[in-house]
């Protein structure tokens, strides 16, 4: 199992809580052979199912953890929880900081799991993002490629 996920979650109709799909949606025919590309509310399972055959899994996904709007953090979450604040405005049942600790404890979890999340501004209904949001959402799209150019070229994603 040597398979590379790479899923935006989010709720594109929450202002820039969908900017985790987006992200994904303009990673489209730029991310190296044997990448995938999902999409997904962020609801645990669902997850879990989308990353049940990778050994290494990129989330991107809004975050509001009081940080500059627009900031990209990046976590690695393969041996330690997340911040669980971190994620806390989600529109989704469960964050994805509790679905990595839910796949983390029924042994669900890929060896590599990194976590990128993008500090929102506005989470109100509508489709469009913040400025703020698509700043980050650039940055956060190039650090992504990068570092599958770094990982794979090293073998570690």
């Amino acid at each position: 199992m040597s398979k590379t996920v790479v899923i935006g979650v989010g709720n594109e109709f929450r202002g820039d809580d969908g900017v985790g799909r987006e992200v994904i949606r303009r990673l489209e025919g730029s991310v190296p052979a044997g990448v995938d590309l999902r999409e997904s509310s962020g609801e645990a399972l669902s997850l879990m199912e989308l990353w049940s055959e990778a050994s290494a899994v990129i989330l991107v996904d809004a975050s509001d953890a009081e940080e500059e709007p627009g900031s990209v953090s990046r976590m690695d979450a393969s041996q330690s929880a997340l911040p669980s604040s971190f994620f806390h405005a989600s529109t989704h049942a469960f964050s994805v900081a509790d679905g990595i600790e839910m796949a983390r404890s029924l042994g669900q979890l890929p060896e590599r799991v990194i976590v990128y999340g993008i500090q929102g501004d506005r989470f109100e209904h509508g489709k469009h993002l913040s400025a703020a949001a698509e700043k980050g959402l650039v940055e956060a799209v190039d650090q992504i490629l990068k570092e599958m150019s770094r990982n794979i070229a090293n073998a570690n994603l």
